[in-house]
Parts: structure tokens; sequence; C-alpha cells
């Protein structure tokens, strides 16, 4: 198990780099020697899913179609996207569908309304948890994952110039479980807000946040309360969705084929 640990870690290391790395780099940031790198390296690329040219690697067009099958086989996804549409449509901002991995969010569904942002976010794209609609995901964490986090990050820095300490990061976590939504303004791009709110299992558990975000232009204060509205019925539509949808055909008993 322990190889396969490395090899996971040496994935990790591609896909958080954009740019291709030489092997002493990937090793160094896997925490692993070079030699084992090496090997780890030479499967991948033999599997596809690790791409070498002259003295750089990145990774290989064999994690496009488990990326493809993600997308096809989530159910939560699946049920998100008409509901997005429908909050895209009724809001005129984009909405998005981001979900925990790890210590970051990545978003897996996402439609642009009629006033779209400058930046087009990729699918597959990962933003940090301390920030934004990162911070509704971090609510629903424990208090030993909260300070995990916590660990990673070199202080709460917002866009708009305001700081946060590690204990009114906690406070405003409760406050979200609270409230059930967050309004955040500049926090990870300057003159953008938005609105979030988390999507809930039948267990209870946070499975996602639904989040709307347009130019300050665009969300007036007086139009604030009625979005928040909006994104909260969406993220509760998108739970019952998600819970009523039946598992995709494609996902089902395809090992071994």
């Amino acid at each position: 198990m322990r190889s396969l640990e490395r090899a996971f870690d040496v994935l990790a290391v591609l896909e958080q780099n954009i740019r291709p790395l030489r092997l002493t780099d990937i090793a160094q940031q896997a925490g692993l020697a070079v030699s084992t790198t090496q090997r780890i390296l030479n499967v991948l690329e033999g599997r596809g899913l690790v791409e070498r040219d002259d003295s750089t690697y990145q990774l290989g067009v064999g994690t496009v179609p488990m990326a493809h099958a993600f997308l096809r086989g989530n159910r939560l996804s699946a049920a998100a996207l008409p509901v997005l549409q429908e909050l895209a449509s009724a809001t005129g901002l984009t909405a998005s569908l981001f979900v925990r991995s790890g210590l970051s969010r990545v978003v897996v569904a996402r439609v642009e309304g009629e006033h779209p942002l400058r930046y087009a976010l990729p699918i597959g794209e990962r933003l940090p948890l301390h920030l934004g609609a990162g911070r509704v995901l971090a609510s629903g964490m424990t208090d030993e994952e909260v300070d995990e986090l916590l660990q990673t990050v070199d202080g709460i820095h917002m866009q708009s110039g305001v700081e946060l300490t590690p204990q009114q990061f906690k406070e405003s976590l409760q406050t979200i479980r609270e409230d059930g939504y967050l309004v955040a303004h500049s926090e990870r791009a300057v003159g953008i807000t938005s609105v979030s709110a988390p999507v809930f299992s039948a267990s209870g558990r946070m499975v996602g946040v639904v989040i709307v975000s347009g130019a300050d232009a665009h969300m007036p204060e007086e139009k604030i309360q009625q979005v928040v509205w909006e994104v909260r019925q969406a993220a509760q539509s998108i739970g019952q969705r998600h819970l009523s949808a039946p598992e995709p055909v494609q996902a089902r008993n395809t090992i071994g084929r």
C-alpha cells in the first residue's frame, strides 16, 4: 500500500502545479527519493497518466477520461446542473457547485448567468477552504479538521483587506452554521460579491455548497436578500434531487469489463 500512496503523492504534486516539473522538483515536493520518484513516473507514464517532454513531466491525457467518468457518474453534480441553470437565470449571476476535497474545494458544476464573471473558472479548479464559499464547507468540518486547515494557511487574509485571527475564523464558521448561508464581499477577488449555502445529504452531512457570484455592481445591497433566498432554495432542491436521483447506468457494474 505504501507504493500506492507514493504514486498518489506524485500525481498530487503534478495536479497542483500548472507548469511541467523536473524530476528533482517532483521528488522534493512529494518527499521521495529521486530514484523512487523516477520508477513511479515510469509506471504512470506507461498508463498514460503522466507525459514526459524532454526533462519535465506533467499530467497525461489519461487523466481526462477519469475526470469525465466522475462527472458522468456523480449523482450530485448531475442533480445540480438543472438547478444551477434555473439559479443563474433567476439571478443573472454565475452559479456553481463546489465539493470539498481534502483541505480545498473543487468546482464540479457551473452555469454562467446574464452577467458572467470576467474569469471563467474551469471545472475541476481547486480553490481554498478558508475564503468565500470555502468557509461554508469549512463550517461542516470537525474542530480537529478546522485546526488542521488553519495550520496549512499563513493567516486569513481577504482581498478586501480584512484579516481574521484563528478564533475569529472559527466564530465566523459558527455564524454560518446558525445563518445557513454566507455573503462574502471581496474575499477571494476584489470587487466580487458572492452568496453561498450548503447542500446536505439525508443524514445531515454537508456534501457541497452552492454559490452565485458577480461583480459588486450586479449585486447591490437591495438585491442580496433575494439572492440569499434563491441560493438557499437551490441548495435545498439539489439536496432533494440528489437523494432521489437514480444511480447513473454508466456507473454500475463496470469493474472488470
